[in-house]
């Protein structure tokens, strides 16, 4: 293996990066490791000693970074305006980390005059493009060590006994570890009895954020939504930051079933893989979103930017943030925001997001011209030259068609 002084490491304090720092120690002697984590919204419980259990298993360095409002106001408030989506599902948690994560780990490197940076991603999953993509982005040059690809441990259980064997403290175990990535924005399960895509998940045992839509009250909840070009600004009528809108709405969400998704997903690297995603608080957002953007964006516009939407979550998906393509997408959907302000009603009962109206200041939509009544917009009459032109193709084609 080739020789490095130090190493800065992705450090989240899970089954592989705890075992990560006392393998890196083992294969690459004499090497100083500095961890380095981000605060993204997981919560005290992941955070709390964290910084003492680096350094207790052999990093002579850690470093924890508040990157919450980075992660909101950079990577989520962006995609909330695209209304960006995985496969039409998944509201691409994980995804939103990973590149800001990636550019930290560089600046530390910088920092500390590091020869590699290190991750724990497995050679099977997203993750370890996504880092490493964004590593390149900021620093082409830098070594990058992935012990997943190259180390003799082939299983979580293997890094269990590897921990037992070596005394890392670990705060999973053997019958609950499944794979989870949280943040503010969500929570992710895989592994276990979740591989078969059969088994049905078992909701009491891995939900946090929230209850099934059948533990929910059975009194509905109405809350009321402001937007500013396209971003969620108050909640209730409480101004309040998008950070703080997306906690409260994770509580609210939460108890009211909202948000929790049983998926199998094409991942990037070809095969499929099956996971449970909790996402309350999103969820209502991007619905809100959903149903203002019906009233203030024409057709032609709204239509074309379900198109770039999808792509848009593709591109995060695939650890393409820093391309120019998303950068581009982002100037056209920022120009589609300048009119999505308004004010949506909703209504929440089991699981469900019920619209319970929705206006704006720049609504396109004319009660007026809409109506079944008289109006001064439109005359019933043209309609009739209207369909002569619009169905002269068909009419043409009808007419060859009887000549065979």
């Amino acid at each position: 293996m080739k020789n490095y002084k130090k190493i800065v490491l992705a450090y989240s304090g899970g089954l592989d990066t705890s075992v990560i720092i006392t393998w890196l120690k083992e294969n690459y002697k004499g090497c100083e490791v500095i961890a380095v984590s981000g605060d993204v919204g997981q919560g005290e419980d992941e955070l709390d000693g964290l910084k003492e259990k680096a350094i207790k298993t052999g990093a002579s360095k850690a470093y924890i970074l508040d990157l919450k409002e980075e992660i909101v106001n950079d990577y989520i408030v962006p995609t909330i305006k695209a209304g960006a989506t995985y496969e039409n599902v998944y509201l691409l948690g994980t995804p939103f980390s990973r590149p800001l994560i990636a550019q930290k780990l560089v600046e530390i490197a910088k920092k500390e005059n590091a020869d590699a940076i290190c991750h724990g991603c497995t050679g099977k999953g997203n993750d370890q493009v996504r880092f490493e993509l964004g590593i390149k982005a900021f620093a082409p040059n830098i070594d990058i060590i992935a012990p997943w690809r190259i180390w003799n441990l082939k299983s979580r259980e293997d890094e269990i006994e590897y921990a037992e064997k070596h005394n890392i403290p670990l705060k999973i175990n053997r019958e609950t570890n499944y794979s989870k990535d949280k943040n503010l924005w969500h929570l992710s399960h895989e592994g276990l009895d979740l591989e078969n895509p059969e088994n049905e998940p078992q909701y009491d045992k891995i939900l946090e954020m929230g209850v099934t839509p059948q533990k929910a009250p059975d009194k509905e909840e109405q809350i009321v939504i402001d937007f500013e070009k396209g971003i969620p600004v108050s909640l209730n009528g409480k101004k309040m930051s998008v950070l703080d809108l997306i906690l409260k709405l994770n509580e609210i969400g939460g108890k009211n079933g909202i948000g929790i998704i049983d998926m199998v997903e094409n991942r990037l690297v070809g095969m499929k893989s099956r996971g449970v995603y909790e996402t309350p608080g999103g969820t209502i957002i991007y619905k809100a979103h959903e149903l203002l953007e019906t009233i203030c964006l024409d057709k032609e516009t709204s239509h074309f930017k379900k198109i770039v939407s999808n792509k848009f979550g593709e591109l995060l998906y695939n650890a393409q943030w820093f391309s120019v393509l998303r950068e581009s997408l982002s100037a056209f959907i920022d120009k589609t925001q300048e009119n999505v302000t308004g004010t949506v009603k909703l209504k929440l009962y089991k699981g469900n997001i019920i619209n319970s109206g929705i206006s704006s200041p720049y609504s396109l939509y004319s009660e007026q011209t809409a109506s079944f009544g008289e109006d001064d917009d439109f005359n019933q009459e043209d309609a009739q030259g209207f369909i002569n032109l619009y169905g002269l193709p068909t009419k043409v084609r009808a007419k060859m068609n009887n000549l065979k």
